[in-house]
């Protein structure tokens, strides 16, 4: 979403490196071009206003201009600016009240219900017993959708029988939620094509009489400035608690994700980071400002490892390296692992550095499902001993898999550099040997 936003800064930042010595001029340019880049991203005009102001306060103080390597103050400014206009610091959900109530709320089409079921799953990961309530009684299809969602997350779902009122839908649930020691009811009400006062006077009955300990917006980062909107509207009528972003990895321009906090004055607290029920995650202002300076993500990505690799398969596979016994079936065990964790365009963009350089042709996201293809269609014994692959069995892998046997060859060619690779890692090296690996590398890698 923001890596237009990122190529923007990265030319501003690399110009200011370039200069020995920083002065007004430097500095007023170099506001110029951010300002320019972050109303091309749709961010609101007031916040870009504010946002350039206090940056020109901060980067003018004779501290930066007068330091060792002033670019980089300025850098930092520019960063924890924009940290702070992402909310400052990563902000929880507050789960208070047995059980704990969360109301989501949200205009129609913004991916309220599928975000409520991500949000059910997002808890139960972390030991919650979430129940998922249909409080949309005008959507058709709104309760079949909650129920699905429901069954695909694994999350007990209200059956609501015969009642069709949104307030008596909710006092029963959590009646029933009490009964079953179901310990967060997620509420998922009612949307609209567009704010309403009979819409906002339902969700205000709800909240008075359900008291929930959050009160959720959902808000669809696609639509930019309409979200901002929105959200300002809901939380003048119901006193938001939080923002939920969805499609942040969408293609749109990052405006209302860099506005929202600013201008409705309450904090992002969860984003949609994909269409699987698991990518929903905490929101971090800090790692988010990181990443649109192309400073990566490193916090992340190790989370996101430590989350969807099974510990016992590292370890058995660590005892396999350091034994030379790495084999095509280890190799197809670790390329359904990288495949849990997401695109790779995704990972790759929270490498520091890589993030705003890597342009959307140059990573082959299918490269990974070719090769599982390849794998599957050999037989355990091909797996276990690569060196029996003839001419005739490639010809019959290649048919089995719908690849072409130079393919393959490329397969054989770059599992044996990592089983040299790997083996190398297992006998330890000093700074000379690591050298000659690097130099070893194709040029692909070093660039």
């Amino acid at each position: 979403m923001f890596d237009n936003l990122s190529d923007k800064m990265d030319r501003v930042f690399k110009t200011l490196r370039g200069e020995g010595s920083l002065n007004e001029w430097h500095i007023e340019n170099a506001l110029k071009e951010i300002r320019v880049a972050l109303l091309e991203a749709d961010v609101h005009f007031k916040v870009v206003k504010e946002f350039t102001n206090r940056v020109r306060e901060r980067a003018l103080g004779q501290d930066v201009l007068s330091a060792f390597s002033p670019a980089q103050q300025v850098t930092k400014i520019v960063r924890d600016e924009l940290q702070d206009l992402l909310g400052g610091t990563e902000v929880g959900l507050a789960l208070v009240g047995s059980p704990a109530v969360v109301m989501m709320t949200g205009l129609q089409g913004s991916g309220k219900t599928t975000t409520s079921g991500k949000l059910a799953l997002h808890l139960k990961s972390r030991g919650r017993r979430p129940f998922l309530v249909p409080c949309d009684v005008y959507r058709p299809a709104a309760i079949e959708q909650l129920r699905v969602v429901a069954r695909n997350v694994g999350t007990p779902f209200y059956e609501l029988g015969e009642v069709r009122d949104p307030l008596a839908i909710a006092q029963n649930a959590i009646r029933e939620a009490k009964t079953l020691l179901y310990d967060t009811v997620i509420l998922d009400t009612a949307g609209r094509l567009h704010i309403d006062d009979e819409l906002m006077k339902e969700l205000e009955s709800i909240r008075s009489e359900t008291r929930p300990s959050e009160i959720l917006f959902v808000a669809d980062a696609m639509t930019g400035q309409d979200a901002v909107k929105s959200a300002k509207e809901f939380n003048d009528r119901l006193g938001v608690t939080g923002i939920v972003l969805t499609k942040l990895d969408g293609d749109a321009r990052g405006g209302a994700a860099l506005s929202i906090k600013s201008v409705v004055n309450r904090p992002i607290k969860l984003v949609g980071i994909g269409e699987k029920y698991a990518d929903l995650d905490v929101f971090h202002p800090d790692r988010m400002a990181a990443r649109i300076l192309g400073m990566g993500d490193v916090l992340t990505l190790i989370e996101k490892v430590e989350a969807e690799v099974d510990r016992k398969e590292a370890e058995k596979l660590a005892h396999r390296v350091a034994k030379d016994k790495f084999t095509l079936e280890d190799l197809r065990s670790q390329l359904a692992q990288v495949k849990k964790m997401g695109p790779l365009s995704q990972l790759v963009g929270m490498l520091p550095g890589l993030g705003n350089k890597v342009e959307e042709g140059d990573i082959d996201e299918k490269a990974i499902v070719r090769m599982q293809a390849i794998l599957d269609s050999m037989t355990q014994k091909e797996r276990a001993f690569p060196q029996i692959i003839n001419g005739a069995r490639k010809k019959r892998i290649a048919k089995g898999s719908g690849t072409s046997v130079q393919e393959i060859n490329r397969l054989l060619k770059q599992y044996l550099a990592m089983k040299k690779m790997m083996r190398s890692f297992s006998k330890g090296f000093g700074a000379r040997r690591f050298g000659k690996m690097v130099k070893g590398l194709p040029p692909e890698f070093l660039q």
